[in-house]
Order: C-alpha cells, then structure tokens, then sequence
C-alpha cells in the first residue's frame, strides 16, 4: 500500500471527487481542498508529497497559490486548466509546477503522470547527492548540498532547473533532445510536454548566464535539442 498522501485543490466538486477516487485506487492518500484560502490553510499546517491544483481557483488563484507554495517547498505540483492557449501553460510552468493537464483529461492519465514524477524522485536523487561538485570557471555545481554558484554567489534553482543543469553539466558537449532531458529529468516522456524542457532552459538561462541572450553554457542545437558548454 502506497502511504504517499496528495492534496488535490479543485473547486468542482465531481472533477475532485473522480481524481480523489482514481488516485485511492492506485494506493495514495487524498485530501481536497475546494479553493486556494483553504488548500493555504492545509499547507501551512503539513506539506504533502505531491499537489493537483486547478490553475482557476475560489479566493486564491492557482497560479498565486503556486509561487506562495514555491516559496516554502518543492513538493511536485502538476497543475489543471481548462485553458489551452500556450501563454497559460507556460505561466504556470514559470511559477514553478512540474507538469499540467489541460481539460478534459484522462484521470487514468493524470494517475501515470504523477508515478512518473514519484519514480524520478526515487531514481535520480540519490545518484545526484553521491558525486563530486562540477567545477567550472564561473560556475560550481554542488550535488550534495544542491547548491549553484556564479562568480561566487549562491543561485537559487528549483528542483527541476537544478536537476536539468546537473544532467547537462554532467555531459558536457553531449547533445540531449528534449525528449531525453524529459525522460532523464522528469522520469518519462510520454505524458509531458516538450516545451516544459524549453521553459526550463529559459529560466537556467536567466540566472546563470551573464547575457541570457547570448548564452555561453546551456547552448541550442538547433533541429536537435541542448548540451552543456564547460
């Protein structure tokens, strides 16, 4: 039996209560909170191990609730919208969450989804926190206290963005297709978008580099995908 317990926010009471019923059947926890001031409320008192939150949300918006979560805890958070147009999903993507689905959705499918981000957390963290730091000449990258430093000052990365900068760096020169960062990184690719990889890079981008626009790092193959420049 899996012990792993999942708050799901969602203000339809029928969507909530499905996903609830899914996710049981699959050996998880559940708990739901119907709006953004009570998800904040259950928050403040136990983070869980995984969040499912609607991005259109009573009192607090999923997006507000997102960034107000980030800035306490990396727990995984895959957000539901029933909006399609690109400018959303990245936003949600920048604010920090790890995945989104887009309504109507598959909840067989969102259930997948969230083992995947289980088994990438089981797999990748440990390998991670027993190697060396990688040393370069502006930049170190520390696996073991999952810290980065530019020019001798601290960066803070979420999980994701440290994760995908340790993978790169860890292989420097080698090209990754996006489809092999999602499969490294996120644990599988087969329920993820691709231009969660780009919104990612982005954001490496902007906080390691000293031009974002003229990287000299985290470089783009073009037609093929990005690697790592020591």
């Amino acid at each position: 039996m899996n012990e792993k317990h999942i708050l799901v926010i969602e203000d339809e009471p029928s969507l909530a209560e499905v996903v609830s019923l899914y996710l049981k059947r699959a050996g998880y926890q559940v708990q739901i909170a119907n709006d953004g001031k009570q998800a904040m409320s259950i928050l403040e008192k136990q983070i869980p191990d995984f969040v499912i939150m609607d991005i259109m949300l009573p009192e607090v918006d999923g997006l507000s609730l997102t960034s107000w979560l980030r800035d306490r805890s990396d727990v995984p958070i895959i957000m539901v919208t029933a909006r399609r147009e690109e400018v959303d999903r990245i936003a949600g993507l920048e604010m920090g969450a790890d995945d989104y689905v887009v309504k109507p959705f598959s909840p067989q499918e969102l259930v997948s989804r969230v083992r995947a981000v289980f088994r990438r957390i089981g797999r990748d963290q440990p390998e991670a926190e027993s190697d060396r730091p990688l040393l370069f000449d502006d930049l170190v990258i520390d696996p073991r206290s999952r810290v980065v430093t530019v020019k001798e000052s601290d960066v803070e990365l979420t999980a994701k963005e440290f994760d995908m900068l340790y993978m790169l760096a860890r292989h420097p020169r080698q090209v990754f297709t996006r489809n092999q960062l999602l499969e490294r990184v996120w644990g599988g690719a087969e329920y993820i978008d691709a231009g969660t990889v780009t919104v990612h890079v982005r954001r490496l981008r902007e906080k390691i580099e000293s031009d974002p626009a003229k990287p000299s790092h985290i470089l783009t193959v073009w037609g093929v995908g990005y690697k790592f420049e020591p």
